[in-house]
């Protein structure tokens, strides 16, 4: 018998974030690892501040339009829900990219 239902799809949804969770974590650590076998060059981090640059710019625009979703009259919920989903990987990878710009200081 199939799961059905809000259940069902809440369900779906937590796997769904588990998977990309887990996804990330690993993406982080094999970025860790690359990091102790390889020193930045100068082009890795151009190439790390313009991908900076774009993702900030893509981070303002969905501002926007989630401020003019809200102003409309009737909100599409679901597209607003995507659009601070998407708003706040963003902002999950512009940390990351900072971190690896920013040199580790040891106190």
């Amino acid at each position: 018998m199939k799961p059905f239902g809000a259940a069902a799809s809440l369900r779906t949804a937590r796997q769904g974030t588990i998977f990309r969770k887990a996804a990330f974590a690993t993406f982080r650590n094999l970025i860790r690892a690359f990091q102790l076998t390889h020193a930045m060059t100068d082009e890795d981090e151009r190439e790390l501040e313009s991908e900076l640059a774009r993702l900030q710019q893509e981070h303002r625009d969905l501002d926007a339009a989630i401020d003019a979703l809200h102003q409309s009259p009737a909100p599409d919920l679901l597209r607003l829900q995507r659009l601070k989903k998407r708003k706040l990987l963003l902002r999950d990878r512009i940390a990351f990219i900072e971190d690896q710009i920013t040199p580790d200081i040891i106190a």
